[in-house]
């Protein structure tokens, strides 16, 4: 077999920032047309490869290509079983196996599909995966999808959704030295501070996964002058919310919290919103790994395309090498253990579906 730490450091060593991917995709399209038994579909920076076996399921395996900027790790560095390197967890790692079951699983006991897909770590608008979808959706109908985002080997089992909303706080300008004749807008988001900072976080147990809600404010805009006193600031909220709220749902329960806070002239926008994915853990081919290698089964606290493929009616988790907390740090990294763990359940789950 393939040393996949050694596979995952020559891909950590082909730099792939979000928009940047073209070598490496050129390089994942090489090595998945070598072997011959795969029908290989590229868009763009997007690579999908099929088998068409007849078989009964098929298991999608699926993983972007790009990774955020490097932070001084723009070169993979081995260290006995351990590598560093940007992306080398979020996610090089699961791309070596992904192309190891390409290269190595010609006979599956289920039809595979290969999903590379460029430009994750970026707006949502630009996200590859939904540009596949939306080219050639046929590409990507399964019965299970696996994301090889890093989860160390447990299961992340669906996905918290996620919306950004903008409120602008409106006053009146004056000079400061007279300012009781003007309204000072940065002053009027103290009590929506408090109300935000205040609001219970919920933690909804669904299908045995315990979700955690989160809202931040997490940015804040405002000023004219040192002398001027402001008309006008920008509010910048995040919320996470569970999968057992639609986007719409969420998105009522801010305006909710903070209506006590608006005024005439003032605005609420939503800036970016993304679905939540429900738990698939009934799926059989899920259900068959988690027993059969009994798996840790946990919430995905965070949003991944998951979601994407739920919307597409394809049940979806993440399952992948790599500590997730350590994505997009300095000192990201993934060991040889993580990725050789991850490889024997896709491998059983290739050979033996159900």
């Amino acid at each position: 077999m393939t040393d996949l730490l050694a596979a995952t450091a020559e891909l950590v060593d082909v730099a792939s920032e979000s928009w940047s991917e073209g070598p490496l995709v050129d390089r994942i399209s090489t090595q998945l047309e070598a072997p011959g038994h795969l029908e290989v579909t590229r868009i763009g920076d997007n690579v999908v490869a099929r088998t068409a076996l007849g078989r009964e399921r098929r298991l999608i395996l699926a993983g972007h290509s790009d990774t955020v900027p490097a932070n001084g790790n723009g070169t993979a560095r081995l260290a006995g079983d351990t590598l560093w390197g940007v992306g080398s967890a979020d996610m090089k790692g699961g791309l070596a196996v992904m192309l190891e079951s390409a290269r190595t699983h010609r006979d599956p006991a289920v039809d595979m599909t290969y999903v590379f897909y460029a430009r994750e770590e970026v707006a949502a608008e630009h996200n590859g995966l939904a540009e596949v979808a939306r080219e050639r959706p046929d590409l990507l109908v399964g019965d299970l999808a696996l994301l090889g985002e890093p989860t160390d080997g447990a299961l992340e089992a669906g996905c918290q959704g996620s919306i950004r909303l903008r409120v602008t706080l409106v006053g009146a300008r004056a000079h400061v030295a007279r300012a009781w004749m003007g309204r000072n807008a940065i002053h009027r988001i103290g009590a929506l501070l408090v109300a935000v900072d205040a609001a219970e976080a919920r933690r909804p147990l669904i299908d045995g996964c315990r979700f955690h809600e989160a809202l931040q404010v997490v940015g804040v805009s405002g000023g004219v002058s040192g002398n001027v006193v402001p008309d006008r600031v920008e509010v910048t909220l995040a919320h996470r919310f569970a999968p057992d709220r639609t986007a719409g749902e969420a998105e009522a329960r801010l305006r909710d919290l903070l209506t006590p806070f608006l005024e005439e002239g003032d605005r609420v926008e939503v800036t970016d919103v993304s679905p939540a994915a429900p738990p698939a853990l009934d799926q059989p081919l899920l259900k068959a790994i988690v027993a059969r290698h009994q798996l840790e089964v946990r919430a995905k606290l965070g949003w991944t395309d998951v979601a994407r493929f739920a919307e597409l009616g394809v049940p979806a988790a993440n399952f992948g090498p790599g500590d997730p907390t350590l994505a997009h740090a300095a000192d990201e990294r993934v060991t040889r253990d993580s990725i050789e763990r991850c490889w024997a359940v896709v491998d059983d789950l290739v050979t033996t579906g159900l």
